[in-house]
């Protein structure tokens, strides 16, 4: 999804345990998008072999290592650890938003209580990650599309890329096609949901607002969940919606198909 640019500061907050460290360099390039990364903290066991693939991002990404030793065998202490440390922030320092890096479910109710306080939540984590703890984030982003993202980089400046059209295809991301989108009723639903939330007397609304509409609805709502980079991408495969652009900057503003024209 298109985002614009932000100037909120973020800490973000890394469940080492949780998460393996090849996500690092997508995880901050989409927070970059979001706002500036004020606050990089990354929790962990660091006596063990277990972060050792960790320990050589931290000073490369400026992350501050936090020790959390395992008191008992099989429990998890981090999560307690990161908690304490995301209400102290809250508390103490002028952030706009947190981004809680795992995919615990033990982070909820912390979120949650993030929300309550006005500030924004940004969930990171695997498809496993669930339910409740996506809910309770402001916006979730699945990892495995970090993952995805990089290897197109990578691919791209090996030459491996076709193009179709004005689409940059890469060999290793699947695009859900359009026969298989149009049958998805939760998807056509929530973006026909999300359009008529603020369009106008004629049924237009621009794609940024349908974006916002849809993650407000659905807080996992990511285009790149179906293989587009874009939302109007996404929009375009469906094939259910009109699309045209407006003014200098071609902004893009959407139309459900069935609306009446006026």
């Amino acid at each position: 999804m298109e985002t614009n640019e932000s100037h909120d500061k973020l800490a973000v907050l890394i469940d080492a345990d949780n998460v393996h460290s090849s996500i690092i360099k997508g995880l901050f390039d989409e927070i970059a998008k979001y706002g500036i990364a004020s606050v990089k903290r990354l929790y962990g066991d660091w006596t063990g072999p277990q972060l050792s693939n960790w320990k050589d991002n931290l000073h490369i990404y400026s992350i501050q290592p936090i020790q959390q030793f395992s008191y008992t065998a099989k429990k998890n202490a981090t999560d307690s650890a990161l908690i304490i440390d995301a209400m102290d922030l809250l508390y103490t320092r002028n952030l706009d938003g947190f981004c809680i890096v795992s995919s615990d479910s033990d982070y909820t109710k912390l979120c949650q209580r993030i929300r309550e306080s006005g500030a924004f939540v940004y969930g990171f984590g695997e498809k496993k990650t669930p339910e409740a703890f996506r809910a309770a984030c402001n916006k979730f982003i699945y990892v495995e599309n970090l993952r995805k993202e990089e290897e197109e980089e990578t691919e791209g400046k090996e030459g491996k890329e076709e193009k179709e059209g004005s689409i940059t295809i890469s060999t290793n991301h699947t695009k859900i096609p359009t026969n298989e989108l149009k049958m998805d009723t939760n998807l056509v639903t929530l973006l026909r949901s999300a359009i008529e939330d603020s369009a106008d007397d004629n049924g237009w609304a621009s794609l940024g607002n349908v974006g916002q509409n849809a993650m407000n609805r659905e807080s996992d709502f990511d285009s790149r969940n179906y293989g587009y980079k874009k939302l109007s991408d996404l929009i375009e495969a469906i094939d259910l919606f009109e699309i045209e652009k407006r003014g200098k900057n071609s902004h893009i503003h959407i139309k459900d198909s069935r609306s009446k024209k006026k």
